[in-house]
């Protein structure tokens, strides 16, 4: 179905391939190249990685503290959480390997149309509504990159027909030299700037997703996000914002009041996606969504109610902006819980949010003391209380809770501190509110 792909597993044949990080989404790429003849060499961080699979496909494995010794090969698959210019991958090049990644190779084969999303917030939600309203279009849609999926051992499957919708971090998009045909920029704020070097490096790692796109391409952009509205694309621009909205009713289309997902900030969201879609599928398919779209999983997910109580997971709101952009999709004072490891991102605006947004403040994880010292600067900030972990923060709130309120978990912190992921993180938050179901029954 895909001849570009077919000879490019032809070409792997005999080649030596470095697989840096043995996560879950590499694990298919190192099994398609496996089979396809390639020798294949592991390098992971753990050593206690599990070896049977991999030691019954012949791959070789270097492990634990010194994996990224003498780095080489034909091919080496940057993971997406090392930086480009390791010094490793510095010295893979200078002896001659190529340097790459999963998804530098997809969008050199992929067959068909990209919808490309990037942006500090939104980006998984903003790609999901895309992908479904392709699909209500009756569109063969294909979802996935830093969304979770992998796409390049996919990508013989795929025909022209079909549409990829691809969601990409900075981390990948650092070192793209490709553009997808619909490039989506949601916003932009300060982000990971504990693993960029700066704010400009973050941004400039961002624009790539509109640098290498054609004169028939599409941007969208948020005109309402002062860092993305200064931004045009190398082919046709389009800006969604405020600007669009008539009597409530987006781009003369879709009723706000239509619109499932709570908050200002999914409004923005439905209309980056029918902004990028538009043309492409019927209208009618741009309405369905918006209508039925319930939202994604960790990303302000209502768990349950218990004793009057509506506790709410938003484990994905790993930076002070996410966890801003979820205080004002609720209505009224929520019990906030709080914290994990900082993004070296400052914890002012939040703060600033508290008195009118937040009813009691829980802390955990590492970057608790900063979250406190930032609430306690400004006045009248509600009553805070510090908790050795999630667990304790969950049942803390469920006795200071009074019917009709709202507990919230929206870290503005990563995980990494107490869990491998936001997804962990949140799946324990979701396991702890049942227990507390369980006992009300």
């Amino acid at each position: 179905m895909n001849p570009a792909f077919d000879t490019y597993i032809q070409s792997l044949a005999g080649q030596d391939v470095t697989i840096i990080g043995a996560g879950v989404s590499n694990s298919p790429l190192i099994r398609m190249l496996c089979s396809a003849g390639a020798r294949v060499i592991v390098r992971d961080r753990n050593p206690a990685l599990p070896r049977k699979e991999w030691d019954d496909l012949g791959v070789g494995l270097r492990l634990g503290e010194n994996y990224l010794d003498r780095v080489g090969g034909d091919i080496v698959f940057r993971t997406p959480g090392m930086r480009p210019d390791h010094p490793a991958l510095d010295s893979a090049r200078a002896g001659g390997s190529r340097v790459t990644s999963e998804m530098e190779e997809f969008f050199a084969l992929c067959p068909c149309p990209i919808f490309g999303v990037t942006g500090s917030d939104g980006k998984t939600t903003t790609t999901s509504l895309i992908a479904d309203m392709l699909a209500n279009g009756g569109r063969t849609v294909h979802l996935g990159g830093n969304i979770g999926t992998p796409l390049l051992t996919r990508a013989g499957e795929m025909s022209p027909l079909d549409v990829c919708a691809v969601e990409l971090s900075s981390f990948q998009l650092m070192d793209m030299t490709r553009s997808p045909h619909v490039a989506v920029m949601t916003n932009l704020s300060p982000n990971h700037l504990d693993w960029h070097r700066d704010m400009d490096e973050y941004t400039a790692a961002k624009r790539r997703l509109l640098d290498f796109q054609s004169a028939e391409d599409l941007a969208v952009l948020n005109g309402d996000n002062p860092a993305t509205a200064a931004l045009r694309g190398r082919g046709r621009t389009k800006y969604f914002g405020g600007h669009t909205v008539c009597d409530g009713v987006i781009d003369g289309l879709v009723p706000i009041s239509d619109i499932r997902l709570p908050g200002w900030y999914n409004v923005e969201n439905v209309m980056a996606a029918m902004t990028a879609v538009r043309g492409t599928v019927p209208d009618e398919a741009i309405l369905e969504t918006a209508r039925t779209f319930a939202g994604v999983e960790h990303r302000n997910q209502w768990v349950a109610t218990v004793d009057d109580v509506h506790y709410y997971n938003n484990s994905i709101g790993s930076s002070p902006a996410r966890t801003v952009a979820t205080l004002h999709a609720h209505v009224g004072r929520v019990l906030l819980i709080a914290g994990g490891r900082d993004k070296n991102v400052p914890f002012d605006e939040m703060a600033r949010l508290l008195p009118d947004h937040v009813k009691v403040l829980l802390l955990i994880g590492e970057a608790a003391s900063q979250i406190e010292a930032a609430a306690r600067s400004v006045p009248s900030c509600p009553p805070i209380f510090r908790c050795e972990g999630l667990a304790e923060a969950v049942a803390h709130a469920h006795k200071l809770a009074a019917p009709g309120d709202t507990v919230l978990l929206s870290p503005a912190c990563t995980a990494f501190d107490q869990y491998s992921n936001f997804e962990e993180r949140g799946g324990h938050f979701v396991e702890l509110v049942g227990t507390l179901r369980r006992s009300e029954g």
